[in-house]
């Protein structure tokens, strides 16, 4: 609304005698008119003092947690167990049985070799092996028939101990030729490639017509039976959470679904790409619709020791060193600051140790522009135990 001025009233007898020169024409009525006008002006150029400010604000209302915390970590099931198979043998691929995706069964053919100098190498084996078996069976029977004669006397011992011997060589290149021949028969069956376990196809490394040498990955086999969540862990939380044993795992397609879980290893280095720990999480006796690459969420719950007070990283303010945080005064619509002592950072959330008790009401945003005595209006009034405009984090706490 406009803002009307008051002029005080003038009467013409109250004016003076006009002595300048400038004025002396102007009748007296005229001189009434100009002196109403100047206090006009002048009581119109006085303003109001300025309104003192009510700054909305976000409240939240303290309450005691029961010492439980919730650590959230977003990851993928993986297998325990990933073969990257090859070829014991050297060779060109000549088939190639399994595509991607595929479920196989533990022996069942994934590719194949050309085989043929293989065949050939295990025939030449076993007709050595056939020589050296007529050479044994021959020495054999000379030494059956020098033994009667020795038991006669119709020959020395000197002559039946050669005889013996010559069966003895003969019966050692049976053995080193039937040796040699099982070692090529394994080698022309080396020229197929078995799956050495159930699962399933999750990469191809070589195609049809390639020469690959021996230990060459070519199909890639993860196991079925033992499955788990690969997460990342940062630096700051992994001791804290390696000794926890009451984890469970939630995927993405079924939340509500809640399997076991339990830290298998944690890793004694970090990533150099994300700086976090590679931990890997599993799932005993993992259901059979729990497919690999599934987005996983992994929930570790710490118990404390007493219970404590948790405030919003966004409700604390530092003045000169000091860590403080504004309380809402509902009765007289005011804050002040009160200086607070803290403890363990949880998350997006810091554990205070003194300075405030259950019950109180603190704000949570805008906090470096409140004075203290200062007129707040309440914004929002957050449920106690959650944290007004937190961002989320890799790790994500709840609390219990």
């Amino acid at each position: 609304m406009p803002v009307l001025c008051q002029v005080p009233e003038v009467a013409a007898a109250d004016i003076p005698t006009v002595t300048n020169p400038l004025l002396r024409g102007l009748s007296r009525g005229g001189a009434v008119l100009l002196l109403a006008a100047a206090l006009t002006l002048a009581g119109c150029g006085k303003k109001a003092g300025p309104a003192p400010e009510v700054r909305p604000v976000r409240l939240l209302q303290l309450s005691q947690h029961t010492g439980k915390t919730a650590f959230e970590f977003s990851g993928d099931v993986r297998p325990r167990v990933e073969s990257r198979l090859g070829f014991r043998v050297s060779g060109k691929i000549s088939a190639r049985l399994v595509d991607v995706g595929a479920v196989v069964r533990k022996g069942q053919p994934l590719a194949r070799l050309d085989a043929t100098d293989l065949s050939l190498a295990e025939a030449g084996s076993r007709a050595q092996y056939d020589a050296a078996r007529t050479d044994r069976d021959l020495a054999a029977s000379d030494l059956k028939r020098y033994n009667e004669l020795f038991a006669k006397g119709f020959i020395s011992a000197a002559e039946q101990h050669r005889r013996q011997a010559t069966y003895d060589a003969a019966e050692s290149r049976l053995k080193q030729a039937e040796a040699g021949l099982r070692n090529q028969s394994n080698q022309t069956g080396y020229s197929v490639l078995n799956a050495d376990a159930d699962g399933v196809v999750t990469a191809v490394d070589a195609e049809v017509g390639q020469v690959v040498t021996p230990g060459q990955p070519v199909i890639r086999v993860a196991q079925t039976a033992e499955k788990e969540v690969a997460i990342g862990l940062p630096e700051d939380q992994v001791d804290l959470l390696r000794g926890i044993t009451d984890v469970t795992i939630r995927t993405w397609a079924e939340p509500d679904r809640a399997l076991p879980g339990r830290v298998r290893e944690i890793s004694a280095a970090a990533d150099p790409v994300t700086r976090t720990y590679a931990t890997r999480v599993s799932i005993p006796n993992p259901p059979a619709d729990l497919k690999l690459g599934m987005t996983a969420v992994v929930t570790f719950v710490r118990t404390g020791a007493t219970p404590a007070i948790r405030v919003p990283l966004t409700a604390l303010l530092q003045e000169q060193g000091r860590n403080q945080v504004w309380i809402y005064d509902p009765a007289a619509g005011t804050v002040k600051p009160v200086q607070v002592t803290l403890g363990d950072p949880v998350g997006n959330e810091v554990e205070v140790r003194q300075g405030l008790a259950p019950g109180q009401t603190i704000v949570t945003a805008g906090v470096h522009l409140l004075k203290p005595g200062q007129k707040v209006k309440p914004m929002q009034m957050v449920a106690p135990g959650s944290s007004p405009g937190a961002a989320p984090a890799a790790a994500n706490p709840k609390q219990g």
